[in-house]
């Protein structure tokens, strides 16, 4: 794939037409501002926008947005509910894994939503039927109950693994509070695998595709220094994708191999060799360099510092410096803890899987361990 100057991809993200944003609600600075800020998530905004409606509005129960990692779901809706001032709570299930925590950092920040609120203070908040009730009293304020309050969620596939009656309660906490609030929840996995098995409130489903090679570029590229023209810039991002493209589509792993690796693109141009439009003297200098960062994708052995830092030292031609020698056979990161799962596993008697791997293995028998002269004592006392 390094082996000679990479096919360039024939999309052009200058040619790419976008739908503007329109909303009788929001002011035309406000969402051409939006605009700027989500590239190539138009459409979607588009679409929440008017799910949204007005702010005094009761606006849709549940909204279930999913896509795979990196497609733009929580900087959407983070950017979204900021730049528009709307009253929101966002929590990470993964950091508040147990119902009680995420209950109780809701109850939090909505205390933070309220102008009439001081000081935040802890609440303590056992089950859903107290959340209930301790919500209609924080969002008693006037300022809350005149716009839409919402309560995202976010990596909300951590839901399925708390009490059942969490995630249909958050469905329908619309109904249950006579408050108006909107859940949204954003996950990795579609709505078929995240359905409980009891009936529940079927929430909006929205879908955030992938970003193409095109998306790609236009957002890499508004990324460009200010002392390079963005042709310049726009030129080594299309080498770039041309080279990571196809074993790599993480909008974040490809921002961090552009900032990696810009610095040796620009070697000719800073010594004076090349100028910015002699293409051909640019990819010969930087392509061993790429070969090597081929072999560092998703991998963070060492820093940025210090993997520019050993580029520069003598070495081996084609040899990966800095890196461990077992580097190349490297297993990905949920296959090695699979692996030594199995191993471990494997010790195991094949009597115990049963008590081991499944929740309802029958009864365990239980046994005594009072000795026969302890119990006399404890009848005859």
């Amino acid at each position: 794939m390094c082996g000679g100057r990479p096919r360039l991809p024939v999309t052009n993200y200058r040619n790419i037409k976008m739908p503007n944003l329109e909303h009788p609600a929001y002011p035309t600075a406000t969402l051409l501002q939006l605009e700027s800020l989500v590239p190539c998530r138009e459409s979607q905004v588009s679409m929440l926008l008017s799910i949204f409606g007005e702010r005094q509005q009761f606006s849709f129960p549940s909204i279930f947005i999913y896509g795979h990692t990196s497609s733009g779901k929580t900087y959407v809706m983070q950017t979204l509910l900021k730049t528009l001032q709307l009253p929101h709570v966002f929590v990470n299930c993964v950091e508040y894994f147990t119902s009680r925590l995420l209950l109780e950092e809701i109850l939090i920040q909505l205390q933070s939503c309220s102008s009439e609120t001081e000081q935040t203070s802890h609440v303590p908040c056992d089950n859903f039927n107290d959340f209930v009730r301790l919500f209609k009293q924080a969002v008693a304020s006037q300022e809350l109950r005149d716009q839409t309050l919402y309560i995202v969620l976010d990596r909300a596939e951590q839901l399925r693994e708390m009490e059942a009656n969490v995630l249909p309660a958050f469905l329908r906490l619309q109904e249950l509070t006579d408050r108006n609030v909107t859940v949204v929840l954003l996950s990795e996995i579609v709505w078929e695998l995240f359905r409980p098995s009891t009936g529940c409130f079927e929430p909006f489903i929205l879908y955030f595709p992938d970003y193409s090679i095109g998306h790609l570029q236009k957002i890499l590229s508004q990324s460009h220094p200010p002392e390079y023209s963005a042709d310049f810039y726009a030129a080594y991002i299309n080498i770039l994708l041309g080279v990571f493209y196809m074993v790599c589509r993480d909008l974040k792993e490809l921002q961090h191999l552009a900032a990696l690796n810009f610095s040796k693109y620009c070697e000719p141009v800073v010594s004076g060799e090349a100028n910015e439009r002699d293409t051909r003297k640019l990819w010969k200098n930087i392509e061993p360099h790429l070969k090597k960062a081929m072999q560092t994708v998703y991998l963070r052995e060492i820093s940025s510092s210090q993997w520019e830092r050993l580029q520069h030292e003598d070495g081996e031609p084609g040899q990966l410096k800095g890196l461990s020698a077992h580097t190349h056979v490297e297993l990905p990161y949920y296959s090695k803890f699979l692996l030594i799962a199995a191993y471990l596993a494997s010790y195991n008697p094949v009597r115990t899987d049963k008590r081991f791997f499944l929740k309802h293995h029958g009864k365990i028998r239980k046994t005594n361990f009072m000795k026969k002269h302890e119990k006399v004592c404890i009848l005859s006392f």
